[in-house]
């Protein structure tokens, strides 16, 4: 801010404001000082300015120290609202009544505080009134402290001229206050409602938010979670933020669109300030993925990414395939982001083992260790799917394919179909790999865990190596003849591994590897559980389609499919009686330690 003594180099003329002024109210005296507000002059009265303005008067006494002039003339540089909020103030100095309203509210507040126009000159000044108007009407509502706030990004000159006075920070506490008791109604209502309906429609102030500037966006969701706002409103306002913000960048093509990075800045700051206001809660899956997509094609900061990775990753049993398939903005690479799901499979990992270190109550674990475990071969699952519908890429390299492999541990796949699948059409994709590596990516199907349709195929399989072919051969061998003895075929590959393995248990051991041997024993039993079930509703599906076929060949065949699927039921669940269940027994008493590839000792099972 700053005035200037010395008169303009040539006369202005008056503006039609002060005019009006001159002839209307004081016809008989001419104005004496004349007032220049972003390059527009305003004639006017010294009197009536400096009964009210403390800025004016002090003026006055300055210029009146030179007795040479007979009329005054100062600029005022960088005034809030420019030279329209002026004329209001003007006008309110000279008594002319005009309305304060939503829009000039905050300018008018701005200008009365630079002009010093307090109590200490007149009562009833124009700081007073403004605010009175700010705490009596905008404050009370939620949608005039969001339109009062809007306006605050608008004010010409100095933008931080209304922090000064504390405006928007009094309208984003007002906004928060004011969405917690429309809360409070809305959960009133919901108690008081008797007939059944679906979910109620967000909060009507959610669509409001997204017209403010993403600074004060942030402001206002930060105070609505300190005032106590539920998570699940401030989640649905920030998935409502992030698509009015961010539409037209969703993929490459937009992308390309961008004519500066003015534009592509502004989407990062976007981007970047709605990870961070992340609630402690479970946020959506699909808006993780969405906020991920678009990260990636503008380039958001690490941290940013690896807040978005490690969301992903506390609930990524629940993915689905489409979500992994993240496409790469890079020219010349795999058309899929590889490596941004590696880094989520490490972070999921890692959440798994401290999930189980941290856990010390027998009870507590056991239940956390089925829920862990059931999560990981969920994971498998997924991960076999995605590693079969990347493989075909022909960007797509073998050391990022086989590290998509080797970071899941050999236990979490309960067959070895998904991996046979994917190494097939990676195989199929990349007719140019070398013998040498096509021996090094099927080293990881373990072909005693491949189906009898999987073996089918594989023996038959022209891509593959012969090696691999061999070893299909021979376990559809031990396959068949254990089917002839009256093993099953899970049992006889137990037997087989148990006859082939040479590992001697050490006699000196300490209570400590003792408890960490009991408690690696204690994870594959349950494991081995999880892959009965698997194999028990695989035969209870069997049996469904057994009675279908039946009931169409024969109409009262029921006493016949009642005792098959008594039979059935007692071969799966009790496995041949009392002798047969003495024999599992011996064979996990006496099953041999292997050595996996993530360094723990587990059990070989082909459940």
């Amino acid at each position: 801010m700053g005035t200037s003594d010395n008169p303009p180099p040539a006369p202005v003329p008056p503006t039609s404001f002060s005019k009006s002024f001159t002839t209307r109210i004081f016809s008989d005296v001419a104005g004496d000082i004349t007032i220049v507000v972003d390059g527009e002059p305003f004639l006017l009265h010294k009197f009536p300015l400096v009964a009210r303005c403390g800025k004016i008067r002090k003026l006055v006494a300055a210029e009146m120290k030179d007795t040479s002039r007979t009329l005054s003339h100062t600029e005022l540089r960088d005034f809030p609202g420019g030279s329209h909020t002026f004329e209001l103030a003007m006008k309110f100095c000279y008594g002319i009544n005009f309305e304060i309203t939503i829009s000039n509210v905050v300018a008018l507040r701005c200008a009365a505080g630079y002009l010093e126009m307090t109590e200490d000159h007149k009562e009833e000044n124009l700081i007073a009134r403004t605010e009175t108007y700010l705490e009596q009407v905008v404050f009370r509502s939620l949608e005039k402290s969001v339109e009062v706030l809007c306006s605050c990004e608008l004010l010409l000159h100095p933008h931080d001229v209304a922090e000064a006075y504390h405006v928007p920070e009094r309208c984003v506490e007002a906004i928060a206050m004011n969405a917690c008791r429309e809360q409070l109604v809305l959960g009133l209502s919901r108690l008081n409602r008797t007939s059944q309906r679906g979910d109620s429609p967000p909060e009507w102030w959610i669509q409001d938010l997204s017209a403010l500037r993403i600074d004060y966006y942030a402001r206002v969701v930060s105070a609505m979670a300190r005032t106590g706002l539920r998570s699940e409103s401030i989640i649905t306002s920030l998935m409502h933020y992030s698509q009015e913000s961010l539409k037209g960048i969703r993929n490459r093509q937009e992308r390309t669109k961008l004519d500066s990075g003015t534009i592509e800045n502004e989407q990062r700051n976007v981007v970047e300030a709605i990870v961070s206001l992340f609630p402690n809660d479970k946020v959506p899956l699909s808006f993780l993925f969405g906020m991920l997509r678009v990260g990636v094609t503008i380039n958001v900061s690490v941290s940013c990414r690896f807040e978005l990775e490690m969301r992903i990753a506390h609930q990524l049993e629940r993915v689905s395939l489409d979500d992994l398939l993240i496409p790469v903005v890079r020219e010349e690479e795999s058309m899929y982001d590889v490596e941004t799901v590696h880094r989520i499979l490490v972070c999921f990992l890692k959440r798994i083992e401290d999930e189980e270190r941290n856990e010390d109550d027998n009870e507590t674990e056991s239940l956390l260790d089925s829920k862990c475990h059931s999560s990981l071969l969920k994971v498998g699952l997924i991960i076999d799917a995605y590693l079969a519908e990347i493989a075909p890429d022909p960007f797509l390299s073998l050391n990022k394919f086989t590290d998509l492999i080797e970071i899941l541990p050999d236990y979490v796949r309960v067959t070895h179909d998904g991996l046979y699948r994917a190494i097939d059409m990676f195989l199929k994709g990349h007719p140019l790999l070398t013998e040498q590596e096509c021996k090094s990516l099927c080293k990881f199907v373990d072909t005693k865990k491949l189906t009898q349709e999987a073996c089918s195929h594989a023996a038959q399989n022209d891509r593959l190596p012969v090696q691999m072919v061999v070893r299909v051969l021979y376990s559809e061998q031990l396959r068949l003849k254990n089917i002839v003895s009256g093993e099953s075929g899970e049992e006889g590959m137990v037997m087989s591994s148990q006859k082939l393995s040479s590992g001697v248990p050490s006699g000196a051991t300490s209570p400590r590897d003792t408890y960490a041997s009991l408690r690696r024993e204690n994870k594959e039993l349950k494991l081995e559980i999880s892959r009965v079930r698997v194999r028990l509703s695989e035969l209870e599906k069997e049996q469904v389609l057994m009675k279908h076929g039946m009931i169409e060949k024969s109409g009262h065949g029921g006493t016949l499919l009642t005792s098959l699927s008594k039979g059935i039921g007692r071969m799966s669940l009790f496995g041949g009686g009392a002798k047969e269940e003495k024999r599992r027994k011996a064979n996990r008493k006496n099953r041999p330690r292997l050595k996996g590839k993530t360094g723990i000792n587990r059990t070989e099972s082909m459940f």
